[in-house]
C-alpha cells in the first residue's frame, strides 16, 4: 500500500470508534431523560439526514478540496454535535449534527482510496477500511457500553475541574463529553494525510448547478450495469446494517432482558462477524466477481427475521456472528465494484457522495420505517419480522435484476467486466 494509507487508516478507526461509542451514549441519554421509546429507533434517522439532504454539496465539496482538509473540518463539526448534546440540545437534534460531519467525511474517506490505489488494489484497500472501520464499531459499542455502565460512569462523574462547573451531572453526558477526546485524536491524524496527485475539481458556487450535476452523476450511476447492482445492494445493506445497530438494543431487552450497557456486547458480536466476512472477502473476492454475492443479502433478511425465536444467548453469539458474516463477505467487493464503476463515471468525490446519498436514504427511510411501527404500538418481535421481510425480498428484486442484465444487456456487462479486470481507470 502507498504512503499515507495507514494515516487514512488511523483516522477513518478513531472517528469511527468515537461515532459509534456516541450512538450508545446518545441511547442511555434518551433513556435517562425518560424519551418516548420510539425516539431510540429514530436516532438512526436522524443521523442520516444530512448524508441525504446535503449528498448534491459534500461529493463535489470533497473533489474541490484536498480531502485531509475535509476530514479535518468534519471531525470539527462532529465535536460541535457532541456539545450541543452535552449543553442541552435535545438528543436527536445534536446527532443530526454529528451526522453533518460524517456526511462530509464519507466522500473524502473513500474518495482518497480511489485516487490513492489502482483498482487491482481496491478490494483488498475496502477489505482493510471495512474491517477497520467494524473493529472501531466493535470496540466504539463496547466501549460507550462500558463508560455508561454502573462501574466507569461513576468514576468518569467523580473527576471534578477547580473552580469551574461543566454541568456535567449524569453517566451519559460524562461519557460523551469524553469521546471527544477521540475526536481530537482523529483530527490530528487527519492533518498528516497526503496530498494526491489527482486535480482538484472546480466548485460551482451556484446550488442549482450543483444539484443539477449531483442529479446527473446519480442518474449515471444508475443506468450503469454493473454500477446499478452494486449501488442498489450496498444501498440495502447499509440500510440494514445502519438500523441493526440500535434495533439489538431493544431486541435484546425483549428477548434476554439484558440494559444497555450488556445488550452493547451483543451489538459488538455483529460487528466481529462482519469483520470477518470483510477479511475473507479481501483475501477471497475479485472484482469481476463481486455480484455472485447477491444471495448473502437474503441470508442476511432471513437471519433477521430469525431473531424473533432466540432467547438465548448461547444461541444469539453464533447466530448474530453469521448475520454479521454474510454482511461483511457481500458488501466488501460490492463496495469496490461500485467504487470502480463511480470513478469511472465521475470523480471519485462526487461517486462517493451519490452512494452515500442512496445508502443514507435507505438508512433513513428504513429507520422511519422501524420508527414507526414502534409508535404505532408493534412489538419489537413483529416490527424486526417485518423489516426482515422487506430486506430479503428486496435482495431476491436485485438478483433478478442483475440476471436481466446479463441476458438482455449482455455484450455491455461483459465490456465493464472486462473493464474491472484491469488496472486501467
Amino acid at each position: 500500500m502507498k504512503r499515507g494509507f495507514h494515516t487514512i487508516m488511523s483516522a477513518q478507526f478513531f472517528s469511527s470508534l468515537a461515532d459509534q461509542a456516541l450512538l450508545v451514549g446518545a441511547i442511555e441519554l434518551l433513556k435517562s431523560n425518560q424519551a418516548p421509546a420510539w425516539q431510540i429507533p429514530a436516532l438512526s434517522p436522524m443521523f442520516a439526514l444530512f448524508y441525504v439532504v446535503l449528498a448534491p454539496f459534500v461529493g463535489a465539496f470533497a473533489d474541490a478540496v484536498p480531502k485531509g482538509k475535509v476530514m479535518f473540518a468534519s471531525n470539527a463539526i462532529k465535536i460541535i454535535g457532541c456539545l450541543m448534546m452535552l449543553f442541552g440540545t435535545h438528543p436527536l437534534l445534536a446527532y443530526a449534527v454529528v451526522g453533518l460531519g460524517a456526511a462530509a467525511y464519507s466522500p473524502a474517506k473513500y474518495g482518497i482510496l480511489t485516487e490513492l490505489l489502482p483498482p487491482s488494489q481496491l478490494v483488498k484497500a475496502n477489505g482493510w477500511m471495512e474491517g477497520l472501520t467494524i473493529a472501531s464499531i466493535i470496540l466504539g459499542i463496547l466501549l460507550g457500553g462500558q463508560l455508561v455502565g454502573p462501574k466507569i460512569a461513576p468514576m468518569l462523574l467523580g473527576f471534578d475541574l477547580p473552580m469551574i462547573d461543566t454541568g456535567i451531572d449524569t453517566g451519559p453526558e460524562a461519557a460523551i463529553s469524553t469521546l471527544i477526546v477521540l475526536y481530537v485524536i482523529a483530527a490530528v491524524f487527519n492533518l498528516y494525510i497526503p496530498r494526491t496527485e489527482a486535480p482538484l475539481q472546480p466548485l460551482s458556487t451556484n446550488p442549482v448547478e450543483l444539484v443539477r450535476d449531483f442529479s446527473q452523476c446519480n442518474a449515471r450511476l444508475w443506468s450503469d450495469k454493473l454500477g446499478q447492482i452494486s449501488l442498489a445492494t450496498t444501498t440495502m445493506f447499509w440500510g440494514v446494517g445502519g438500523n441493526l445497530r440500535i434495533i439489538v438494543f431493544p431486541w435484546a431487552a425483549a428477548a434476554l432482558g439484558y440494559t444497555t450497557t450488556q445488550a452493547s456486547s451483543l451489538a459488538g458480536v455483529v460487528s466481529v462477524g462482519v469483520a470477518i466476512g470483510a477479511v475473507v472477502a479481501s483475501m477471497r473476492m475479485r472484482l469481476d466477481r463481486a455480484t455472485s454475492v447477491i444471495p448473502l443479502g437474503i441470508a442476511m433478511g432471513v437471519f433477521v427475521i430469525g431473531l424473533n425465536v432466540v432467547r438465548d444467548l448461547w444461541v444469539a453469539i453464533p447466530f448474530l456472528t453469521l448475520l454479521g458474516l454474510a454482511g461483511g463477505f457481500l458488501v466488501v467487493p460490492m463496495n469496490a465494484l461500485l467504487q470502480h464503476r463511480g470513478h469511472n463515471l465521475m470523480g471519485a468525490g462526487r461517486s462517493i457522495a451519490v452512494q452515500n446519498f442512496n445508502e443514507q436514504a435507505c438508512i433513513l427511510g428504513l429507520g422511519a420505517f422501524y420508527t414507526g411501527m414502534v409508535k404505532l404500538g408493534l412489538s419489537a418481535f413483529t416490527a424486526i419480522a417485518v423489516f426482515g421481510l422487506v430486506v430479503a425480498g428486496t435482495m431476491w428484486l436485485i438478483g433478478r435484476w442483475h440476471k436481466r442484465n446479463c441476458v438482455t444487456h449482455r455484450d455491455e456487462v461483459e465490456r465493464l467486466l472486462a473493464i474491472a479486470r484491469t488496472d486501467k481507470h
